[in-house]
């Protein structure tokens, strides 16, 4: 299953009874088709990974300039033709829109990295345990919107925010229903893809 595959069907889960689930309008035929026509959580569970994606990148260049803890806005910075710039697709949308500070990275990157950042976050929170049945085969654990708050910390919660335009309230109430069915089906195999498995799901 493909990655817009399990966004669609995280969409049309809940919009028939929750109002926040529903697109919003499409504005002209925009080259970002495929961000504006996405619900805000879907919106959100992409800019989720591709803050993680970011702050896993940053590890691992531990580039001595850029400081680690914030994420900021996943959208500050970037230049009027980001990379990934117009296809509207969305390997677009995560190297460009939600990935921008990611340097053009490939989208299989953003989703490979991004799903390990998340679920190392998870882990270092003490909540490795529900994250890690979200990835195995059997039932997947629930998470408290409490538990979700603290595990992602307010930084992250706030760059979600400024990203769907959700507030803080509704943004976790959203992930702590979709996000366990977004992982478990980003991970077919029970675990993390590698980068180029990722690819091929983008």
């Amino acid at each position: 299953m493909g990655l817009m595959d399990i966004l669609n069907t995280i969409q049309n889960s809940g919009a028939a009874s929750d109002p926040r689930a529903r697109p919003a309008p499409t504005t002209q035929g925009s080259s970002q088709g495929a961000n504006q026509g996405m619900s805000p959580i879907a919106k959100a569970l992409l800019a989720l990974l591709a803050v993680y994606a970011m702050k896993n990148m940053r590890r691992a260049d531990s580039a001595p300039n850029q400081p680690a803890g914030r994420p900021g806005n996943v959208n500050a910075g970037l230049p009027g033709g980001a990379a990934g710039g117009g296809g509207g697709g969305l390997g677009d949308l995560l190297r460009g829109t939600l990935g921008g500070l990611l340097g053009g990275a490939a989208a299989g990157t953003v989703l490979n990295g991004g799903l390990g950042g998340l679920l190392k976050q998870f882990q270092e929170n003490g909540q490795g345990d529900i994250a890690h049945s979200w990835i195995g085969t059997g039932p997947n654990k629930t998470i408290s919107e409490g538990d979700l708050a603290s595990a992602l910390g307010g930084d992250t919660l706030d760059t979600l925010s400024n990203q769907t335009g959700m507030g803080r309230e509704d943004l976790l109430s959203g992930l702590s229903r979709q996000l366990p069915r977004f992982v478990d089906q980003l991970t077919p195999d029970g675990r993390v893809p590698s980068e180029e498995e990722a690819q091929r799901m983008v």
